[in-house]
């Protein structure tokens, strides 16, 4: 089979604080033949969209191409001119972003969007470039495929969105698309679906693909072979089956070892009831104008009732729009509950944040699942951690510095991160500061919401044995809304599952094989395996259970 793809000694450099060039990517060689999907998976750092983002003969803004070759069909992705390449990304070579949202602009229609690379490069009259997205819709198994592309991007869900950016990459016709950690910000059950659904329309029309990711059990599903990368350079490649199998290198078998169940500690034996720490009852919140009843028109949260005991965690699962999310907010004051009661270490808080006392905020930390939007782009990371430690104890000078290097450490990254800029900073990295600064109030409960979906898998891992340490010596609870499955087992004494606004659930750890409700069923059957054959081979009806939820 011919080779599509062959990238020889590539080399990008980037350039420091100091001004000082570093090579970032270290001689890579990797191939692509015509209808494959390789997989490129490592650690956050490693390189792996770096190297992708040179399959169109680009490098982000620090870094430059400093040696070898980038061939696409035959053509060097190096060598060309600017002008060469913009004729090229989007016909031959598309690319998929993490982050859907962020490609659609919210003032025009998805259509308008969608068909917009074939006005671009003059591809096909109007008519028939909205008939195709049509059919790109129909494969993509997108909802009323006639008249969604109608709909702006605001209108649909998540998982529509990573699907319709997918078919704004595949309508120019290309012969390569990168696949940039497309189902990351997605719930198992709406990944798996999109999943599906790339995983057909490549297959149908013999497209080869550049998979990156963090996430092995997504890779097995769609990828041919993997590529393991850290620090810039190949450490094994192989077949998928036989890196999942059968892998050589540590750095893999690492990969892999964070993905066992990780032994949780027996929980001690208490010999008198522990006061909750947080408490919450009949709480319904939402958006819109509010409705005769003081009620809002759309009602995320619907009497949601749960407690959290000191030292103790809960997490909170459940599909995009379950209202999870929301739920956080309306605890954290960020978004007023409308009706219910929220009674925080025994004393009944305020429903705003506003209504609340400094102690009440400092006590109870929010860390949000996108750093990119929570961290002020415009300062340094020390400003950034400084703020609290500012506000809540009053700290300046030498002490400031000092904590703000403690903090640091805690959450894993070097004290010269503070010197640099969000922007700077990888997804990760911005990630671990976004929980430095929580834990810079010294709070007794975080809500986590999502802290893991932008870590790769190995450092998710440590990060979640980071906050069990916490947990021990500051006395930490945290309450944990996810889609994964796995960092909720990890860590949480109880889950709670959310469908339609609702707690649909309420169960241990111990019992997930065994879950009750017909949508946990659903959702813990959702979470991919270590396996090429597992998505292949499921079984389940997500619009069958989901009818059975509305009832």
């Amino acid at each position: 089979m011919a080779n599509l793809v062959e990238i020889r000694d590539l080399k990008v450099e980037a350039t420091t604080d100091s001004g000082r060039r570093v090579e970032i990517i270290k001689g890579v060689s990797i191939d692509v033949a015509e209808g494959e999907i390789v997989a490129l998976i490592g650690e956050s750092g490693s390189g792996k969209t770096t190297i992708a983002l040179t399959l169109m003969g680009h490098a982000r803004t620090g870094c430059r191409i400093s040696g070898g070759s980038v061939s696409v069909d035959g053509k060097d992705m190096v060598t060309l001119s600017e002008r060469q390449r913009a004729a090229i990304r989007g016909t031959e070579v598309a690319y998929v972003p993490q982050s859907a949202a962020a490609a659609f602009n919210p003032a025009s229609t998805i259509m308008e969007q969608v068909i917009e690379v074939t006005r671009i490069h003059r591809l096909m009259p109007p008519e028939e470039a909205r008939k195709r997205a049509v059919e790109l819709f129909r494969a993509l198994s997108l909802p009323n495929p006639d008249t969604i592309g109608n709909r702006y991007p605001h209108q649909v869900s998540g998982g529509q969105l990573q699907r319709l950016a997918a078919a704004m990459a595949l309508i120019g016709g290309p012969k390569l698309v990168i696949f940039d950690e497309p189902t990351t910000a997605l719930d198992v059950t709406t990944q798996i679906e999109v999943l599906r659904a790339f995983k057909s329309v490549m297959r149908k029309d013999r497209i080869a693909g550049v998979y990156v990711s963090h996430d092995l059990a997504v890779v097995a599903q769609i990828a041919d072979r993997i590529v393991v990368l850290k620090g810039g350079e190949v450490q094994e490649v192989g077949a998928t089956a036989d890196i999942l199998t059968d892998a050589k290198h540590p750095y893999t078998r690492e990969l892999l070892a964070a993905f066992e169940p990780r032994p949780r500690a027996a929980d001690a034996v208490v010999a008198e009831e522990i006061r909750p720490l947080l408490e919450i009852e009949d709480v319904i919140a939402g958006y819109g104008p509010l409705q005769s009843d003081g009620l809002p028109l759309m009602r995320a949260v619907q009497s949601v009732s749960l407690k959290v005991e000191q030292g103790r965690n809960l997490g909170i699962i459940g599909e995009s729009g379950c209202g999870k999310s929301t739920l956080a907010r309306a605890i954290a004051g960020i978004l007023p509950a409308s009706a219910g009661n929220i009674v925080f270490d025994g004393r009944e808080l305020g429903k705003s944040a506003r209504e609340r006392t400094r102690d009440q905020l400092r006590e109870m930390q929010i860390v949000f699942q996108y750093a990119d939007t929570a961290l002020n782009p415009a300062k340094p990371i020390e400003e950034i951690l400084g703020r609290p430690l500012a506000f809540y104890h009053g700290m300046k000078g030498k002490a400031r510095d000092a904590r703000i290097d403690q903090l640091l450490d805690m959450v894993h990254l070097p004290r010269s991160v503070r010197h640099r800029h969000p922007a700077e900073l990888s997804g990760g990295q911005k990630q671990r500061v976004n929980f430095a600064r929580a834990l810079a109030a010294e709070p007794k409960l975080i809500l986590c919401d999502e802290i893991t979906s932008a870590l790769d898998t190995v450092v998710a891992a440590a990060v979640i044995e980071l906050l069990k340490e916490l947990q021990r010596e500051l006395g930490l609870s945290y309450v944990f809304i996810s889609h994964d499955l796995s960092v909720v087992e990890a860590i949480c004494d109880e889950i709670v599952v959310m469908y339609g606004g609702k707690k649909v659930e309420q169960i241990t750890p111990a019992a997930l094989k065994a879950p009750q409700h017909p949508y946990s069923q659903l959702l813990f059957s959702s979470v991919p395996k270590l396996d090429p054959t597992w998505l292949d081979g499921l079984q389940q009806d997500p619009d069958l259970v989901r009818s059975y939820c509305r009832k």
